[in-house]
């Protein structure tokens, strides 16, 4: 019971874990699997041939082409703007303020169909066809306050001294800002990008609503899972996730090797 109540954490996190993997081990799992109907949900035999040939199946690596790309450019775009509004906030002291920051932070706690129905109405009313570019404009929306909390946090917890100390150096606003502001907020940046590129990529029900004809890869899953499941999107699925599972481990390995080099 001694050892139970030490490690009780312990337990409960790697209990967490394994709950949040899961998924992604069946999926990669039934990634090898070569069903006898138009479902992949029962395990028939190992197979590469859906590894051999992802693309093998019709428009599936053209709405996976799509769906990069708008989450590419959503993330840029949201990443440029929720990163000056997040020094903004920080930074300087304006009328209506608190309005804005609490603005800023409606569409994390706004239900997806609301805003989804909203944007609608909105490209409607205004006339603009559905398409890629409303996609974008939407997704460009919803990760805008995701970078805002993430810049936001780095930004806070910053000492003033150091920009000072750059400034009593004869280093100019610009210089500062390249040298020394920047190099200091980049993780909170680098976070607020990379939530947004998994958030743009993965989302459904906002692409559903503005997409017009446009077949994203989420949209796409969805349609195939109503008259069949191919092995080709489980193939995808688990590539992606080793993808970021790698980006994470060389973050980490990057952090630890600046880490170790400031100590010596």
């Amino acid at each position: 019971m001694r050892w139970l109540r030490h490690n009780l954490v312990v337990i409960f996190g790697l209990g967490t874990l394994a709950y949040l993997i899961l998924p992604n081990v069946v999926v990669t799992v039934f990634s090898f699997n070569n069903p006898t109907g138009r479902f992949n949900y029962a395990w028939q035999e190992f197979s590469l041939d859906a590894w051999k040939d992802p693309c093998g199946v019709a428009d599936l690596c053209g709405s996976l082409s799509l769906s990069l790309q708008i989450a590419l450019w959503a993330t840029i775009g949201a990443t440029v703007l929720g990163t000056a509004i997040a020094f903004a906030l920080v930074r300087y002291r304006f009328r209506a303020r608190g309005a804005v920051n609490s603005l800023i932070f409606l569409p994390m706690a706004m239900p997806e169909i609301v805003m989804a129905a909203s944007l609608l109405a909105l490209f409607l009313n205004m006339g603009i066809q559905l398409g890629f570019w409303t996609i974008l404009i939407a997704h460009i929306m919803f990760c805008l306050s995701f970078v805002v909390a993430a810049v936001k946090a780095r930004v806070l917890s910053m000492d003033p001294r150091l920009e000072e100390a750059a400034r009593d150096l004869y280093a100019g606003p610009v210089q500062t800002f390249v040298r020394v502001t920047l190099p200091i907020a980049a993780p909170g940046i680098a976070a607020g990008a990379l939530l947004s590129f998994a958030l743009s990529f993965d989302d459904f029900i906002i692409t559903n609503f503005n997409s017009g004809n446009t077949v994203t890869f989420p949209m796409f899953v969805w349609g195939s899972a109503q008259r069949g499941t191919p092995v080709q999107i489980n193939v995808i699925g688990t590539a992606m996730f080793v993808i970021a599972v790698l980006v994470v481990l060389v973050g980490q390995m990057v952090g630890s090797r600046r880490k170790n080099a400031q100590r010596k």
